[in-house]
């Protein structure tokens, strides 16, 4: 990344895209050197799902999150790259868990080359995510990853336990989503603190944005298996409820419905499956359960970006502002 204490304020994710596009690009050279395997099944499958788009949001929030804490290093490189791995992995291993056909618009790999080649890609990632680990040689760093990664196959099971329960409630849905997917942004955030030596406040305060950042990010995308178009998600609208999977705009649903709704709502979830989509949709509206739960959303993107008032204004600062608000007004 260039000095971005002397670069314009960035107003938008384009800009903040841009200002780091010299980094981004360093952890592209990286991934594609250290995905390479003997092995040209491994080669195949981790090249198919890195390669399959997105804005790299949790790498993004590391190499972000360090400058902001002053880091002048090039360590963030590679911390970039181990997210990016740790995260590919879950990807491949939640596909297989949940039986998915597509993500970003693509055919999953555990449909074209099967489950237990997915799974076992999956461990590669991990395994190589861990020897890198091992050569930026800082226990710290080490120890936060691997209770990141343990908080994050725990967030597996437990959401597999969940599926086609219908008494979740907020309080666990949250506890869901936090070890599933808010643990990684925490620890994308707080590893930026952590790489320039920021004292302990500094670290928690960005530990707790990346936390509620991911929480934000995970309603999103809960309320746009609802709501967005198709195409533009890269999987099939309401695949959530098809798996069994509660979330909150269905929390929110079931609690404000009359109780017929509300009871039909709970039969979907419980059979999984359902060809009701509309239904269920236009239930959410009338409630406005979408509406509540994006609701919910800002709030948390706007208590994440208190916890950055410690840290010194400067494009930095700013970029991670807009990475928050971008996780609540995208369309995809």
């Amino acid at each position: 990344m260039n000095d971005l204490s002397a670069i314009a304020q960035p107003t938008s994710l384009e800009d903040v895209l841009e200002l780091t596009a010299e980094d981004r690009a360093a952890v592209d050279r990286l991934i594609r050197d250290r995905l390479a395997s003997d092995i040209v099944l491994v080669n195949q499958i981790s090249h198919y799902i890195i390669g399959g788009g997105g804005k790299r949001l949790r790498p993004l929030l590391h190499l972000i999150a360090a400058r902001a804490a002053g880091y002048p290093g090039r360590d963030h490189i590679q911390m970039a790259a181990i997210i990016k791995f740790i995260h590919t992995a879950t990807l491949l291993h939640d596909d297989v868990v949940i039986e998915s056909s597509q993500r970003r618009g693509k055919e999953t790999a555990h449909r074209i080359w099967g489950n237990a080649a997915s799974v076992l890609v999956g461990d590669f990632l991990y395994s190589r995510s861990f020897q890198l680990m091992v050569e930026i040689n800082r226990l710290e760093v080490m120890e936060i990853l691997a209770n990141t990664t343990n908080t994050i196959a725990e967030g597996e099971v437990l959401q597999l336990m969940q599926m086609g329960n219908a008494e979740l409630d907020v309080e666990d849905y949250f506890r869901v989503i936090s070890d599933k997917t808010a643990c990684l942004f925490a620890a994308s955030a707080r590893l930026g603190g952590v790489l320039a030596q920021s004292d302990r406040e500094v670290c928690d305060h960005l530990h707790q944005f990346g936390l509620l950042l991911g929480q934000a990010f995970q309603i999103t995308d809960d309320v746009l298996d609802y709501r967005a178009d198709d195409q533009a998600l890269g999987k099939r609208l309401g695949d959530d409820l098809a798996e069994g999977k509660v979330t909150l705009p269905l929390i929110l649903a079931m609690q404000r419905a009359d109780r017929e709704e509300s009871e039909s709502l709970a039969n979907m979830i419980r059979q999984g499956g359902s060809d009701r989509h509309e239904d269920v949709r236009s239930i959410m509206e009338r409630t406005g359960a979408l509406d509540g739960a994006m609701e919910r959303a800002a709030g948390l993107v706007a208590s994440a970006n208190k916890c950055l008032d410690g840290l010194e204004s400067n494009p930095a600062r700013r970029s991670l502002e807009i990475l928050a608000n971008y996780a609540i007004d995208r369309s995809v």
